[in-house]
């Protein structure tokens, strides 16, 4: 098993040598990592090692999120992985905690994208990149999270504003300062964003209609659905859908 779990780090580790590699590992505000289908780090960057208290990557290689992280937050990491791992399906720009070099906590935006061969999920590549400093984390409700999490799950239905930060405990303008100062957009475009990826995602995976997409990530007709589709990506869904097949 052993030998096994070393070639695995090997070969990730080649996707990420180089200059990537160099680069990575001068990256302090963001960790990124490659796991295997069993959730074990083969590849990782240094700020990653730093965070979890170790200094050498070797440190890390062949453990879980289990055996480096608190166990509420392994618990939440551990079920991200899961689940990108069982569906395929990305996480994108995810609003939570994480752990600073100091081991302090703070906010960060994470992404985790599945990792195919042969066609066969056999792993998942992540990053997850600071919004703050651990003195920032204080002005930044956890609610805030409970409410961006509550938009990313139930895009396909027809939410406002007002409900999220009612979600968040906050008022409708301050919810919306805060959106805008960790996603640099506003929280209408948050929301189009997170249906519009979405879409992608099923436009690539799946064999539904364009108007079955679009009603399915909450979009209220084909129109609107290929006109803000066009604007965030530059093609029209069919057009994406067309390129991403080949």
């Amino acid at each position: 098993m052993a030998r096994i779990l070393r070639a695995k780090a090997f070969s990730a580790q080649k996707h990420v040598s180089g200059l990537a590699g160099e680069l990575l590992d001068l990256v302090d505000d963001a960790i990124f990592f490659i796991k295997d289908i069993e959730g074990r780090y083969i590849a990782v960057n240094q700020s990653l090692v730093e965070r979890c208290g170790k200094k050498h990557k070797w440190e890390i290689i062949g453990k879980t999120v289990s055996d480096l992280y608190p166990a509420n937050l392994a618990e939440e990491y551990s079920s991200q992985d899961r689940e990108v791992l069982r569906t395929g399906r990305r996480i994108l720009g995810k609003l939570e905690v994480h752990l600073y070099p100091d081991r302090s906590r703070g906010w960060c935006l994470t992404s985790k994208i599945p990792l195919h061969k042969n066609g066969k999920i056999i792993g998942l590549a992540g990053i997850s990149h600071d919004i703050g400093t651990p003195d920032e984390e204080r002005i930044i409700p956890s609610s805030l999270a409970v409410a961006v999490t509550h938009l990313q799950e139930r895009y396909d239905q027809p939410l406002t504003i007002a409900e999220l930060a009612s979600k968040a405990g906050l008022p409708k303008a301050r919810f919306a300062r805060l959106v805008k100062k960790i996603f640099r957009i506003s929280p209408g475009q948050l929301l189009v964003q997170i249906r519009v990826q979405a879409a992608m995602e099923q436009l690539k995976g799946s064999h539904q209609s364009v108007v079955d997409i679009a009603l399915a990530c909450g979009f209220g007709d084909q129109s609107a659905f290929t006109r803000r589709f066009k604007a965030v990506t530059g093609f029209t869904p069919v057009r994406y859908r067309r390129i991403s097949a080949n």
